[in-house]
């Protein structure tokens, strides 16, 4: 069952601002998983008790310990799933999926206005001309951001190759020549 509000706050959040720095070096060891919980949860309760704050109970670090390791399990999957699909995600690919999935978004408006006037108030309709804004807009950004890449691969093609001309002792015309064959550039 969803709680309606944010419930109550536990000892972290009433801990006065002098030991924030202490929570989150505890934290910080929870997520270096080097030492045992039992000896982090001690050493904080030392470093809070020095100061003269209110220790942390065994029950609050247990249920902080385990929200801040499924945060970091979360994270982790993360990483490994965009690491696994990094490669496919190249300026192209990109391009072509946000060119899909704009027409996929444009073709459901389509449908959604065929489906008569009754099926949509102003609000609905305000909803839809957003998204298709938005569509538009990305499909504007991919085509800059793909223009941006492919000029920034000519211009370090274009250093790499007169760097190996000048090394090679090759003429300007072979290397107009080369230019115009690999990079389409008129000199």
């Amino acid at each position: 069952m969803a709680r309606d509000g944010r419930g109550r706050l536990d000892s972290f959040d009433l801990m006065p601002d002098e030991g924030q720095e202490d929570i989150a070096w505890a934290m910080a060891e929870l997520n270096a998983r080097k030492r045992t919980q039992t000896e982090i949860l001690e050493e904080l309760n030392g470093r809070l008790a020095d100061k003269g704050l209110p220790l942390i109970s065994k029950s609050a670090f247990n249920r902080k310990a385990v929200r801040v390791a499924m945060a970091a399990k979360r994270v982790a999957e993360s990483r490994a799933i965009f690491a696994g699909l990094a490669d496919q995600f190249s300026p192209e690919h990109v391009d072509e999926a946000n060119v899909v999935i704009g027409e996929m978004i444009k073709m459901l408006i389509m449908e959604h206005l065929d489906s008569g006037p009754e099926a949509i108030d102003t609000k609905g309709a305000k909803e839809l001309a957003q998204g298709y804004l938005a569509v538009i807009q990305g499909q504007k950004l991919s085509a800059a951001r793909r223009a941006q890449l492919e000029e920034q691969f000519k211009e370090k093609t274009d250093k790499a190759i007169g760097a190996v001309a000048r090394e090679a002792g090759l003429s300007a015309e072979r290397v107009a020549q080369i230019r115009r064959d690999v990079l389409g550039v008129r000199t």
